[in-house]
């Protein structure tokens, strides 16, 4: 026999399941102070990329090395992250981590490493959970000269002038430049693999997709250097082609 019994809520909570998005930091050495100035180096010219985003330090590639749990996040905040959690540690790391107040987060999926990365020759940077990307693009109408930048987050961006070599364009999606492409672009800079980098005339100083980058020490071939080309991933490679006028 089924009984169903009245119950009483409380009045001044619920408990409800809740799924948060994480950027996942995968942590590959111990030695903060490389970790210091790698951070300053992608991302300290691109304050705006983080927006308070919650961050779990994934360890499972780390082995029994000790990580200065503190010191790790006293030097992730500047950048807009909060550490929140870690996962795949040791028992050891994982109760360090635990003194300072970070939670264990078994059931956080990262992106698996790659091959490049298990045979220790990294190309790919670890790249945080890919953002959707709404259909309304950034419009770039005027020429992009040295040292300027610009970060098209959580969209496209449409560059209608040159990108000149120092320059730089960063997306969350796809990156078209309209244009003669000299400096460097970031396409689907938040993880987004299918993200891709068209141009008029490709001449960069480097491309990058979903963390996957070529930068101008290989030259191009005559075939794309200087004309309409596009830029894609397909796994850990970046495949050029030309673009049909």
């Amino acid at each position: 026999m089924t009984v169903a019994l009245a119950g009483r809520a409380p009045a001044t909570f619920e408990i409800k399941s809740a799924n948060l998005p994480l950027v996942a930091l995968l942590l590959k050495s111990p030695d903060l102070a490389l970790l210091a100035r790698e951070l300053q180096g992608r991302f300290g010219d691109i304050p705006e990329f983080f927006d308070n985003d919650p961050l779990v330090v994934d360890l499972s590639t780390l082995g029994e090395a000790e990580v200065d749990f503190r010191a790790l996040v006293d030097l992730l905040r500047p950048y807009k992250v909060w550490p929140v959690a870690v996962k795949g540690g040791t028992q050891a790391q994982m109760a360090a981590a635990a003194s300072i107040g970070l939670a264990p987060a078994a059931d956080a999926l990262t992106p698996a490493p790659s091959q490049r990365e298990r045979e220790k020759q990294p190309k790919k940077a670890e790249p945080p959970p890919s953002a959707p990307v709404p259909a309304t693009a950034l419009v770039i109408d005027k020429p992009l000269r040295s040292g300027q930048q610009v970060y098209a987050r959580g969209r496209d961006v449409v560059v209608m002038a040159m990108v000149n070599p120092g320059a730089e364009v960063v997306a969350d999606g796809h990156v078209h430049v309209y244009a003669p492409l000299r400096g460097k672009a970031i396409a689907g800079a938040r993880g987004d693999g299918n993200a891709r980098i068209l141009t008029l005339s490709l001449e960069p100083e480097l491309v990058s997709i979903a963390g996957v980058y070529r930068t101008s020490e290989h030259p191009l071939p005559d075939s794309l250097r200087g004309k309409p080309a596009q830029v894609r991933l397909q796994g850990d490679r970046l495949v050029m082609e030309p673009l049909k006028t």
